[in-house]
């Protein structure tokens, strides 16, 4: 079963959104049940600082051994932060998805976004685990 904490915001395609002691700013990375149905991560090719996106728009691929997979951005912003232990280690995102295996630190433009991401309880029931 996979790992869903809950105070996270989630997007159908499997991203989430995971609030940081700095007002505004966000982590984003992929959920424990992607990156289990990826199987191991070989490589990311992920936005630089100073990068804006918005909700919906791909910014990044995420590469593993069975398939490469776009990466969708859970809501509009700036990238402030590019996680770059994921260069070394790629399989952070296997091992510790919601920790060290974060992606971007992102500073969000419109908060509203937010309220149209899934909350655990709703992420749970999108990918049909009880």
């Amino acid at each position: 079963m996979s790992d869903i904490p809950s105070g996270l915001r989630y997007t159908e395609e499997h991203e989430y959104l995971k609030s940081t002691d700095e007002e505004g700013v966000f982590l984003v990375g992929v959920t424990d049940y992607a990156q289990g149905e990826l199987g191991d991560v070989v490589f990311l090719e992920l936005p630089a600082a100073g990068d804006s996106f918005e909700k919906g728009a791909v910014f990044g691929t995420i590469e593993a051994v069975k398939a490469v997979s776009d990466l969708y951005a859970p809501v509009s912003g700036e990238v402030v932060e590019v996680n770059s232990a994921l260069d070394d280690d790629p399989a952070l995102v296997n091992s510790d998805p919601y920790g060290e295996g974060w992606m971007l630190r992102v500073r969000i433009s419109d908060p509203s976004e937010m309220e149209d991401l899934l909350d655990s309880e709703g992420y749970t029931n999108l990918i049909g685990e009880d």
